[in-house]
């Protein structure tokens, strides 16, 4: 049964040496995410599932990638020699093993900054355009997989706040993601569930389908809700909430 839940953004820009001289202005957001990790931890469970957005998931097949424990990651393509290996497992890059996605590497660096070693850790990459249905039944499956389940579910709102943004100006954009704040602040599966899946697309709103896992996950449990973050300093919005 899923007993937690932390939500979080997954820009890779988190990273400080990513983000370099624009480091401090995600200071909060990344307080905000070790704060929902400590929710995690304090849940003390069994099994935490990373979930997250991956480009190079197959909707063709199931829309979905696992990742094991280990599985290692990094931000080279994005100009820094950082690596990161997801959970405290022996690290897996033999060949044949899918390096982690930008959203579970954000999530392997935050839990490596948490010093997690709470609970063996996996990985599921989700192609953003899975249906809610599919989404649905994903976070039914996830829910069961250990007796006490945690889930840290990555991804970004709208990429449309600002004509900077990397959707440019959308005026839909500031209503999704409010939408979206008060569903995961009140851990209100039904709301998220009832997100538009294909307003989520034409927004690059790339959180919708993991938004839409947890809510299957948590759609039998009885769980509260605390925003932590809600933001948008480069035109996506950024969000953070933990359940318990």
């Amino acid at each position: 049964m899923l007993v937690a839940a932390a939500v979080c953004p997954c820009p890779p820009l988190l990273v400080p040496a990513v983000a370099t001289g624009a480091a401090p202005e995600l200071d909060d957001a990344r307080a905000a995410c070790l704060d929902a990790l400590g929710v995690l931890a304090a849940a003390r469970p069994d099994r935490l599932v990373v979930v997250g957005p991956e480009a190079e998931a197959d909707p063709g097949a199931d829309g979905t990638v696992t990742h094991p424990e280990g599985a290692v990651g990094g931000f080279q393509g994005f100009g820094v020699d950082v690596d990161v290996r997801l959970g405290a497992g022996e690290a897996r890059d033999a060949s044949g093993t899918r390096r982690l996605p930008p959203s579970l590497a954000v999530a392997a660096w935050l839990l490596q900054r948490a010093d997690w070693a709470d609970a063996p850790v996996e990985g599921v990459g989700v192609a953003e355009r899975l249906a809610p249905e599919r989404c649905a039944e994903l976070g039914r499956e996830l829910a069961v997989r250990a007796p006490r389940v945690a889930l840290l579910v990555m991804g970004d709102g709208s990429a449309c706040r600002s004509v900077k943004a990397p959707g440019y100006l959308d005026e839909r954009a500031g209503d999704f993601d409010a939408r979206a704040a008060r569903a995961l602040g009140a851990a209100d599966t039904g709301a998220l569930a009832e997100l538009d899946a294909g307003l989520a697309y034409e927004l690059k709103a790339a959180g919708r389908a993991p938004w839409q896992v947890l809510a299957g996950a948590a759609h039998t449990e009885s769980l509260d809700g605390r925003l932590l973050y809600d933001g948008a300093p480069y035109g996506v919005g950024y969000l953070v909430a933990a359940w318990s």
